[in-house]
């Protein structure tokens, strides 16, 4: 198993950047949800995803991965794959800001799932920080709710960035293994490819071909989702869970700009007051001190 660094600042910047990257995706990916429909907008950018991620991979002629990590990356993909469906959906729906906000469960789930799971020990500053970002999201989805201009439709889509969160929340738990077993571009490629394979069980019935126009922005998401994967991974493998966990709390500033800049979607004050609550809660917990994994069967 590769060593975890002796500071977790810089994971904890590397991871941000991850998120940073991801929610740029995120812009791309909610017009495509928006044009061709959920499934079809991450199976074409995951397929792009293995395309582009191959390229590389495979000119750098690896050695290929044993069952049991083929078996991690086939795991952890079927539970991006739900999780994708179940979020992008929603966000075709949802200002991103409050999409991103409401997904933040998942983060604050992953923080207990890796105790339960990896053992990790959940020390009072992570409890503190975890804490703080859910009276954060509480505020922001709060005021939400008080204006009541919901759509019907909309409800269904805050229970669909709901269920995205369970799936994310153990997909978090997977990337600490599976970011302990290989390499960043090695993970990139195997989960594009497996999404895709999981996700091409229902072409028969679902797939549309996108026209031209799409091109770009599925190739822009493609390339974007790969560098944002190599960053998290990257940092998974050098930082425990429950002090990155608190990094996706930087989405929401991103969502919020992007879908201000991008879609005019207006940035009430409950939503600035939890962006503050949020930023205060990864300062926190990114000032922790890390300790050692403990060995973990599965993965060893």
């Amino acid at each position: 198993m590769r060593p975890d660094s002796p500071s977790p600042i810089v994971p904890f910047l590397i991871a941000c950047l991850g998120i940073a990257t991801y929610s740029a995706m995120d812009v791309l990916m909610k017009g495509l949800s928006i044009g061709l429909g959920a499934y079809n907008a991450v199976i074409w950018r995951t397929a792009a995803g293995a395309v582009i991620s191959g390229a590389v991979y495979f000119a750098m002629r690896p050695a290929m991965p044993g069952q049991t990590t083929l078996r991690i990356h086939a795991v952890r993909s079927f539970f991006v794959a739900a999780m994708a469906i179940c979020f992008f959906w929603a966000l075709a729906r949802l200002p991103m800001a409050e999409a991103i906000a409401l997904a933040f469960v998942a983060p604050l789930m992953a923080l207990y799932m890796a105790a339960v799971f990896l053992g990790e020990k959940i020390g009072p500053r992570s409890i503190a920080a975890s804490l703080l970002g859910l009276v954060g999201v509480i505020v922001i989805v709060a005021g939400k709710l008080g204006r009541g201009d919901y759509e019907p439709e909309a409800l269904w889509a805050v229970g669909a960035v709901f269920l995205s969160a369970i799936f994310y929340a153990y997909n978090l738990i997977l990337a600490r293994r599976q970011a302990k077993m290989a390499e960043p571009l090695e993970i990139a490629f195997f989960q594009n490819l497996f999404v895709t394979l999981i996700l091409a069980v229902g072409a028969p019935w679902l797939l549309v071909v996108p026209g031209a126009d799409h091109a770009p922005a599925i190739g822009g998401a493609a390339l974007l989702a790969t560098a944002s994967l190599m960053c998290l991974s990257w940092a998974y493998a050098r930082a425990e869970t429950q002090i990155l966990a608190t990094t996706e709390y930087t989405g929401f500033l991103w969502a919020m700009l992007f879908g201000w800049y991008f879609y005019t979607e207006p940035v009430t004050l409950p939503t600035l007051a939890g962006a503050m609550l949020i930023v205060a809660a990864c300062l926190i917990v990114a000032r922790k001190a890390p300790h050692g994994d403990p060995v973990d069967p599965a993965a060893a």
